[in-house]
């Protein structure tokens, strides 16, 4: 999968899913020992799901799971985002200013992150973006034991069309000597740098330029709808962001988040050609693969029959090489 994952790199090109041939093999290596238990400390293990086009054989979008985010050797790092009352009697003048404070988490949540779609699949009537960023919540259900009490997703701010960070060239260049994309490189394997040298007391946005302060916490267009399934399904801003690009950090308790709650494994009553009465709702329905250490998860209609049955599409059935009896995990998607 290394050229093609690369290939829609290209389209985010962030610190989980770079535009780097070297690092998006790493990616895959540890993604494999990661689903084939080869990490034993879970914790270190990073999960990462590709969405495929089956008539053409070919990566059309990803998305991953960071098992924990935050540890000993690698801090989650981050700004609060802090409103701080100033008044004056003698003026009578009240001013509420923007403190950004530095943080570190050494025993950090669970990650979501380096979804994709490519652009030419984004206004597909499938919905793909929806379903490859819902299969990490299914696994998160399914293996619920190896991951954090709390999700957290980091969104891309508002970015100039060649990358540039507008917080970053007026705070972070300032602190390192580093640009935007060699900070962000450097940050995925060695955090060091940040804590030797970034303000530990906090800094007032109001003293930046105005274009960085208008990007603090703010969504860029591109995850928009990202931050809409965010908010739908129990995340919420947490007040921090991103020290880099000052992009919002939403989180959400991990038993809380609907789709994890509606997860449940069922077994294969029937197999039919289709719904026997009427279209049926549309489901990720998932079997791990004996054969290898991986998933694979389809869309298709699934009824429910009664005693914990389901009837499941023959086409499902299928991709999933399941027979009647046998167990899958099912995640409702309309």
């Amino acid at each position: 999968d290394e050229d093609e994952l690369l290939s829609v790199a290209r389209h985010l090109d962030t610190v989980n899913l770079p535009d780097d041939r070297g690092a998006i093999r790493e990616i895959i290596d540890l993604s494999q020992r990661s689903f084939a238990g080869e990490v034993k400390d879970p914790k270190k293990r990073e999960y990462v799901f590709v969405l495929l086009d089956l008539a053409k054989k070919t990566v059309v979008g990803t998305s991953m799971i960071i098992a924990q985010l935050g540890r000993r050797d690698a801090p989650y790092i981050y700004f609060d985002v802090a409103d701080e009352q100033k008044y004056s009697q003698t003026l009578d003048k009240h001013f509420t200013h923007t403190l950004l404070r530095i943080g570190y988490s050494y025993n950090g949540p669970t990650e979501i992150g380096g979804l994709i779609v490519r652009p030419e699949y984004r206004k597909a009537p499938e919905r793909l973006g929806q379903l490859i960023s819902y299969v990490r919540f299914l696994f998160i259900a399914t293996h619920r034991s190896l991951f954090r009490d709390q999700l957290l997703a980091e969104l891309l701010p508002p970015l100039e069309s060649d990358g540039t960070s507008h917080l970053w060239e007026a705070l972070g260049r300032h602190f390192t000597g580093l640009s935007y994309a060699e900070a962000d490189f450097l940050s995925k394997k060695n955090k060091e740098f940040i804590k030797s040298l970034f303000p530990d007391s906090g800094v007032y946005a109001s003293l930046l330029p105005q274009d960085a302060q208008d990007v603090v916490g703010k969504v860029g267009l591109q995850t928009r709808g990202v931050e809409k399934l965010l908010k739908r399904i129990g995340f919420r801003y947490a007040s921090r962001i991103d020290p880099f690009d000052g992009g919002p950090h939403f989180t959400a308790s991990t038993d809380e988040v609907t789709l994890i709650a509606r997860t449940k494994k069922v077994e294969i009553a029937h197999i039919v050609d289709a719904p026997r009465s009427g279209p049926a709702p549309r489901h990720l329905c998932a079997r791990e693969l004996e054969t290898s250490p991986f998933i694979r998860v389809v869309i298709g209609a699934v009824t429910d029959v009664g005693g914990g049955g389901v009837a499941l599409e023959a086409h499902v059935a299928r991709h999933l090489g399941v027979e009647r009896g046998d167990e899958i995990v099912v995640l409702p998607v309309d």
